[in-house]
C-alpha cells in the first residue's frame, strides 16, 4: 500500500503552518475541509489553478501538517488534521478561518502630526 509522509503532531511547526496558510488557494482548501469534514478527493475542490499547481498546494498543506492525505485506489483523499492542530496550536484554525467582516481600525496618526 502506498503512503505519504506526514509530520507527527509534536513535529508541527507554527512557521510552516502559517507559511502554508499565507496562500489564498491553500486557505480555500482548508476552509473547504473545515466546512465539510471527511476525506475528499483533490478533484472535489473547484480550484482556479492547473492540476500541477493544485498538486503543489496539497503537498505544501500536507508537509506543513494541515492535512492528511491517503491513497484510495488511484485517488488521494484529503482530510483536515483538526484534532492534531488543535492539540498543538489551540484556536489557530478558528482564528484563521474566521470571517474577516470586522470593522477596520482607524488609521494610525503619525506622532509628528499636529492638530
Amino acid at each position: 500500500m502506498r503512503s505519504l509522509d506526514h509530520p507527527e503532531t509534536g513535529e508541527l511547526q507554527l512557521d510552516a503552518i502559517l507559511s502554508a496558510l499565507a496562500d489564498p488557494i491553500r486557505r480555500q482548501i482548508v476552509a473547504h475541509l473545515a466546512a465539510d469534514p471527511g476525506a475528499h478527493a483533490c478533484s472535489a475542490f473547484n480550484l482556479p489553478v492547473t492540476k500541477s499547481t493544485s498538486t503543489h498546494h496539497f503537498k505544501v498543506l500536507r508537509e506543513a501538517g494541515l492535512i492528511r492525505q491517503n491513497y484510495k485506489g488511484t485517488s488521494i483523499l484529503n482530510s483536515l488534521r483538526t484534532e492534531d492542530l488543535e492539540a498543538q496550536f489551540p484556536g489557530l484554525l478558528r482564528a484563521v478561518l474566521r470571517p474577516t467582516n470586522r470593522t477596520p481600525l482607524p488609521p494610525v496618526l503619525d506622532v509628528h502630526e499636529r492638530d
